[in-house]
C-alpha cells in the first residue's frame, strides 16, 4: 500500500510539482495551478522557510517523500535535521514532538493514516491537550499533528477511518479539517500560530484535484469560521473536508431541478466545540486552567 501510494504522489509530483516552488519576481495577483498535496507541501516550506523552529518528523516523510507523496522534495530543501524520519512508533514519535514543542520548537508531526493515531492517542489526550490545564497555564504545546484520513480509496479497513469528530470532542486542541487546494495552503500558517495543539485531517480522496490558487503565497486563512462555498435560499447542505466536492455536486443537480441549495464547510472545530451552522462561527469553547469555563460564540 505505501509503496503505491507514494508511486502515485511522485508522479503527480513529477508531473507538476515543480510549478508549485518558489514565486517569481512581479507576480502579483497571478494564479498557478496546485493539486491538495502541493499545497500542503507548499504551505510546509513556506512555514519552515519563514521560522526556523518549524521542523517535520513522522514516518518516512525525509527520503520515501512521505508515504502520501506530501513531504516529497522537504529533505533536499531542509536537511535531515529539519525533516526527520522516525521509528514506527507513533506513541514515540508523537510524544517527542510535544517534548520539542514544549521546548520552544514548532513541530509539524506527520500520522501516516488516522487509525495510526489511536496508538499516539494517550500522548494526544493525556497529555498535547491537558498540559496547559494541568500546569495551571504555564506550559502550552504547540503542535500541529497532520494525518489523512477517510474511505474510498481501496486501502482496507485499517487505512480508511475518519476520526475526526472523535477528536473534535477533546477539550483543549483544535482541530482542521481543510476541504480545498486553498485551506491546504492556507491553514497551516494559523494553526503553526496556535499555543496549543492543532491536528490537521487531510481526506486521501481530496490529494490529487487541482485548483488555481495565488501564487503571492498562503493568504490568512480564517480558521475559527465556517464557509460558505455556494450560495442558496431553499435548503442549506453543511459538510466539512472530503465531503465537499460530493456535497457541492449534490447542490449542482439541485439547482438543475430548478432548487436552490447553499453549500457549507466547518473549516475546524475549536476546542472542545459543539454545533455549527453554515456561514457562522464554531461554537468556539474557551478552556482555562481550573475548572473548565465554556463560552460558546
Amino acid at each position: 500500500m505505501t509503496a503505491t501510494t507514494t508511486e502515485a504522489g511522485r508522479a503527480e509530483h513529477a508531473g507538476s510539482g515543480a510549478a508549485a516552488t518558489g514565486t517569481p519576481a512581479g507576480s502579483a495577483g497571478q494564479t498557478l495551478s496546485l493539486t491538495y498535496r502541493e499545497a500542503m507541501r507548499e504551505a510546509m516550506r513556506e512555514a519552515m522557510k519563514a521560522d526556523d523552529r518549524v521542523f517535520l518528523m513522522g514516518e518516512d516523510v525525509g527520503a520515501y517523500g512521505g508515504c502520501f507523496g506530501v513531504s516529497l522534495g522537504l529533505l533536499e530543501d531542509f536537511g535531515p535535521d529539519r525533516v526527520r524520519d522516525t521509528p514506527l512508533s507513533e506513541a514515540g514519535f508523537v510524544g517527542a514532538g510535544i517534548g520539542a514543542a514544549l521546548g520552544g520548537m514548532r513541530p509539524i508531526v506527520e500520522v501516516m493514516t488516522v487509525n495510526f493515531s489511536l496508538l499516539a492517542l494517550d500522548q494526544i489526550l493525556n497529555t498535547a491537550a491537558t498540559l496547559l490545564h494541568m500546569s495551571g497555564g504555564q506550559f502550552n504545546v504547540p503542535i500541529v499533528i497532520r494525518m489523512t484520513t477517510g474511505a474510498g480509496r481501496q486501502l482496507a479497513a485499517q487505512h480508511s477511518h475518519s476520526l475526526e469528530n472523535f477528536y473534535a470532542h477533546i477539550p483543549g486542541m483544535t482541530v482542521l479539517a481543510p476541504a480545498t487546494v486553498a485551506d491546504a495552503r492556507g491553514m497551516l500558517a494559523p494553526a503553526l500560530a496556535d499555543p496549543d495543539p492543532v491536528i490537521i485531517f487531510e481526506h486521501g480522496s481530496l490529494y490529487n484535484p487541482s485548483e488555481e490558487v495565488s501564487i503571492d503565497g498562503a493568504t490568512d486563512t480564517d480558521i475559527r469560521s465556517a464557509a460558505v462555498r455556494r450560495p442558496g435560499s431553499d435548503v442549506t447542505l453543511i459538510t466539512y473536508g472530503g465531503s465537499l466536492p460530493t456535497t457541492l455536486s449534490a447542490a449542482d443537480r439541485l439547482a438543475a431541478d430548478g432548487g436552490s441549495a447553499e453549500g457549507g464547510a466547518p473549516r475546524g472545530a475549536g476546542r472542545g466545540s459543539g454545533a455549527v451552522s453554515a456561514g457562522a462561527r464554531w461554537a468556539d469553547s474557551s478552556w482555562t486552567p481550573g475548572p473548565r469555563r465554556w463560552s460558546f460564540a
